[in-house]
């Protein structure tokens, strides 16, 4: 760990050092460059920076955190920049030095015997996602930002998606890491080993950190066999509860074959049907409606099992998708939520988790809650109910009234986490904490809780330079 600084460089100074370790052209300072890694993809936080630096290799990230904490200068890594949080948004002083990792964006290796996958942290998802099925494999991870997010940054907070119903968040995808510590140190824990009882599973550190422990280079993740079948339906149901209950009946019925089932609400299909051209409604109008991926499942046991969810008056309409095309467009429905939202105007976001039994309690209670704070509030409800992941977002009907609406954040968060709280959720399920919830978490976890984080941070960080102001 690093001692006490004899000098601290003048900020001209470091961003020469910068250059002579990636070259002057990967040292971005000009205001116009700059802007794209100073705003959150929400548009939400914004910050500022003296520059971005963008090595190529993990020995240059050593060598630029070296200098930077030989500078006393705030460090701040950024994969993507999808972070939802602001976890990858510098602050308004000016003092940080981004990191992007976008260069460091090579598929190492694929060993299918092993069923694994060594990847560069700037990888894009989508790019891993290619990899693996040109060995005819699946790398599971599915978000809807996979053609931008990089591997980094799904590590960094641990990303959820919509296959965690049967493969698991980033955590339980990831079998070995490469970090770059605080210190500049390489810490090299590249192992696509399933067992390994050597001490303390040192990587578990790194996944969820945001940034705030240390820089993850490189990863060594699983792969799964291809699925050989994939059905995809979008499915009428008059209730949470209904889809809750539906959820089991389909688990019973094809156990790991069922990898997704998504919850969406009417008025989050009608957003996306409004700001999203060439989509249109799957069938007829229903208050929420469920989307289910089958893998590796018969379709005949799986239109069978429809069928008596039809007589039985648990499905009131439904459409199985006839080709790769269809699914698409279904799924298409399902993942330009956001988007849409986004187009439509600001609001006031949560991503929030319970067990999968309490969603339709916590739905009722925090929209009985919200109504009688906030009459005319409107509930943008959706997300992974396989897992009891929700996202659950709140604006006015009229954008003109949000401006006024989002002054209220913190009053409506207390009653949207209080509520996650008493029924044993979390206030994030897989956005991570970033900026936004940094303060709200002390609500919720315990002193116990904090102190061992902080403890953490101060034995790895001492400094406190790594990603500050974010997390803890």
């Amino acid at each position: 760990m690093p001692t006490t600084m004899t000098s601290t460089p003048k900020s001209s100074d470091l961003k020469s050092i910068l250059a002579g370790i990636v070259g002057t052209a990967q040292v971005l300072t000009d205001p116009v460059e700059l802007a794209p890694f100073l705003t959150d993809w929400r548009g939400r936080y914004r910050g500022a920076a003296q520059c971005v630096v963008r090595p190529g290799n993990t020995a240059e990230v050593a060598a630029v955190v070296k200098a930077c904490i030989e500078a006393g200068v705030p460090i701040v890594p950024q994969g993507g920049n999808t972070s939802l949080c602001g976890a990858a948004t510098p602050d308004q002083a000016g003092r940080a030095v981004v990191i992007s990792l976008s260069r460091l964006n090579r598929i190492a290796a694929v060993d299918a015997k092993n069923n694994t996958i060594s990847v560069q942290a700037g990888c894009t998802l989508g790019a891993v996602q290619e990899a693996a099925r040109a060995a005819d494999r699946l790398f599971p991870l599915a978000l809807a930002s996979e053609g931008t997010c990089q591997i980094g940054g799904n590590l960094s907070t641990n990303a959820g998606g919509v296959q965690v119903l049967r493969y698991g968040n980033t955590r339980e995808l990831t079998l070995g890491l490469e970090v770059v510590l605080p210190s500049g140190e390489i810490w090299n824990g590249l192992r696509g080993l399933r067992k390994d009882n050597t001490g303390y599973d040192l990587k578990q550190l790194f996944i969820g950190a945001e940034g705030t422990l240390g820089i993850i280079t490189g990863a060594v993740l699983k792969l799964f066999p291809l699925p050989k079948t994939q059905v995809t339906c979008w499915l009428n149901v008059a209730s949470p509860n209904a889809a809750v209950d539906l959820l089991n009946s389909a688990k019973s019925a094809f156990d790991a074959q069922l990898t997704a089932f998504e919850l969406v609400s009417e008025t989050s299909l009608g957003l996306v049907l409004t700001h999203i051209p060439a989509t249109q409604r799957p069938t007829t109008a229903s208050p929420w409606y469920v989307l289910a991926e089958f893998s590796a499942a018969e379709p005949p046991a799986i239109e069978a099992w429809l069928a008596e969810r039809l007589e039985a008056g648990e499905v009131s309409d439904g459409v199985v998708a006839q080709s790769e095309i269809q699914a698409k467009r279904l799924w298409a429905l399902r993942e330009n939520i956001s988007e849409a939202q986004k187009i439509e105007g600001i609001s006031i976001k949560h991503d929030i988790s319970v067990p999968v039994s309490s969603i339709p309690e916590f739905l009722v209670s925090a929209d009985a809650a919200l109504a009688k704070a906030f009459p005319g509030i409107r509930v943008v409800a959706f997300g992974h109910v396989g897992d009891g992941n929700l996202h659950y977002n709140l604006s006015k009907a009229d954008a003109h009234d949000n401006a006024a609406f989002i002054a209220s954040q913190p009053e409506v968060n207390r009653l949207v986490h209080d509520t996650v709280h008493a029924l044993n959720g979390s206030i994030s399920a897989e956005h991570g904490i970033g900026q936004l919830k940094r303060d709200e978490i002390r609500r919720y976890k315990s002193p116990v809780e904090m102190a061992l984080m902080r403890s953490i941070k101060q034995a790895l960080d001492p400094l406190g330079l790594m990603n500050p102001g974010k997390v803890i």
